[in-house]
């Protein structure tokens, strides 16, 4: 890995907006998150919805049926990568990696903007295209170098990327270490506190989820870290999002 003479030094949970998952459902956060090095590297963990949902957001529905599933709320320029990206004083270009979880259309929406390397799981590479939402699969790879991996890897001192399939066959959640203590981001491999209780519903394939899920719950313990979810409200409403960091 290139970046493994660095030490994560900072974290920040970036606020991608507000979704209502539904009538009679739930409103969730979309987390994405940037991390930070001792040599100036910056790690961008997944990148948001489409920014054209916050300027054009009928005609970005239309091309993704994303209304079928729910709808964004108050989704504003700040929420799209590049606003939250604003936020911290920086721009697509001083992105200097990308870590991709998974394709969905709430992590995957801002790819194009970036060229800089991008590492993700082998199993989501493989797909002809992010897996996106439904059928509709509008963006490409981007044009960028690629890192995969197959088995938990350590990018750098402090970070480490864990596949854990099952919400989709390439997800990934990496464990981080920092001056005051470990975190998880689960992302989309335990997406509220209550997904193993309820079986995983919205996983590609709950058994297989409920195994990474067991890991991430084993690697809390391990390392006392605390968990973040992907898509828990209740926890959303809690953590401190940018421009002030993670603890």
């Amino acid at each position: 890995m290139p970046l493994a003479s660095h030490r994560i030094t900072r974290l920040y949970i970036l606020n991608f907006g507000t979704f209502d998952v539904g009538p009679g459902k739930r409103i969730i956060g979309i987390p994405g998150y940037l991390l930070e090095t001792d040599k100036g590297a910056k790690i961008l963990v997944d990148t948001g919805f489409d920014p054209a949902y916050a300027t054009n957001y009928q005609v970005t529905d239309a091309r993704d049926h994303l209304s079928g599933f729910g709808h964004l709320i108050n989704h504003g320029h700040v929420h799209t990568v590049t606003g939250q990206l604003a936020l911290l004083n920086l721009v697509a270009s001083d992105i200097t990696h990308l870590v991709l979880t998974h394709g969905h259309i709430d992590h995957a929406g801002g790819l194009p903007l970036f060229t800089c390397p991008i590492i993700l799981t082998a199993a989501e590479r493989a797909l002809p295209r992010p897996c996106y939402w439904t059928h509709s699969q509008p963006i490409e790879w981007p044009d960028a170098p690629y890192t995969t991996i197959t088995a938990e890897t350590q990018v750098c001192h402090g970070l480490t990327l864990i596949p854990t399939p099952g919400h989709t066959a390439g997800h990934l959640s990496l464990l981080i270490h920092l001056a005051k203590g470990a975190v998880i981001l689960a992302a989309d491999a335990i997406n509220r506190r209550t997904e193993p209780a309820e079986g995983f519903p919205d996983a590609d394939d709950p058994a297989t989820a409920a195994q990474s899920a067991a890991r991430l719950h084993a690697l809390q313990l391990e390392h006392h870290a605390e968990l973040i979810f992907g898509h828990d409200p209740a926890q959303w409403a809690m953590l401190p999002k940018a421009p002030q960091p993670y603890k």
